[in-house]
């Protein structure tokens, strides 16, 4: 039987750094990371959508819950147990927006869990977007959201299923959870990550109970990035040899209002200098 894994689930905002922590994360000896975003948290929800229709399923739980609870519960960790088989190395990162919002499913199944959020200035989130829709134009976005305003299409994405907006709420919901469980959470602020990666990895190596193993930041491993046709490429997940923070996206003074005014609770977290900063 395969032993359950230490599991860094890598989570949060779009076109945070998701791709380059998992990068760095992965320098350490004793995490395994391939870097790429994972679907086994879809999976794992399709797993329970599915079984919670099945009738047979459900007889048993009529006769006997606990048991047959318990063999669900067991599953599911047989599951992930054996998705991180590949490995004999004491952590493993597994990389996905989803996981956010399923904060109290995965300390069902994983209690010792630990989870890393990344977040990014909101503006700069969409600065990154445009700019790469601007050397894609003729391609249209997952959702179609290329016939958009600049405007318009930001709408979209801060929506509440939107591709920002989505986790975004998840991340407002945390608020809600209990204080035990919010203490699995770190967060990963991208601003910080690129002008300091040193000294933000090894305080995750400290959260993590590992010791810090310094890296160079300018001569990293390259590894094959993963399928962006997916995206339509509209959200790169590339790597490089070296860490160097991207100049300021512009973006407009409107959009940079609104979403100063619509989601305050985030930058009076996480940037609460920029409140009052002029754009």
């Amino acid at each position: 039987m395969h032993r359950f894994p230490r599991i860094v689930y890598v989570t949060g905002l779009p076109r945070a750094g998701s791709t380059l922590l998992c990068q760095l994360l992965g320098l350490h000896p004793e995490i395994h990371s391939t870097g790429h975003s994972s679907p086994l948290c879809p999976l794992l929800m399709q797993m329970r959508h599915q079984w919670s229709d099945n009738e047979f399923l459900l007889a048993q739980l009529d006769v006997d819950f606990d048991r047959a609870y318990h063999r669900l519960l067991n599953a599911w960790r047989g599951f992930v147990a054996g998705w991180f088989a590949e490995t004999d190395r004491p952590w493993v990162v597994d990389k996905s927006r989803g996981w956010l919002a399923q904060l109290e499913t995965v300390q069902t199944f994983d209690p010792e869990f630990r989870m890393l959020v990344c977040v990014r200035e909101l503006g700069q989130i969409l600065g990154s977007i445009e700019a790469q829709h601007a050397k894609t134009r003729l391609l249209d976005f997952p959702d179609h959201l290329a016939h958009l305003s600049r405007y318009a299409r930001a709408d979209k994405l801060l929506a509440a299923d939107g591709v920002i907006g989505g986790p975004l709420k998840a991340l407002e919901s945390v608020q809600d959870l209990p204080e035990i469980l919010q203490q699995h959470l770190y967060y990963v602020v991208f601003e910080h990550l690129m002008t300091e990666p040193i000294a933000v990895l090894q305080d995750i190596h400290r959260w993590l109970g590992l010791a810090p193993t310094p890296f160079d930041p300018n001569d990293l491993p390259v590894r094959p990035h993963e399928s962006d046709s997916h995206y339509r490429y509209k959200y790169l997940h590339r790597t490089y040899s070296r860490i160097q923070p991207p100049a300021p996206h512009p973006v407009p003074t409107r959009i940079i209002r609104e979403l100063k005014n619509h989601f305050r609770g985030f930058y009076e977290t996480f940037y609460p200098r920029l409140l009052n900063a002029s754009q």
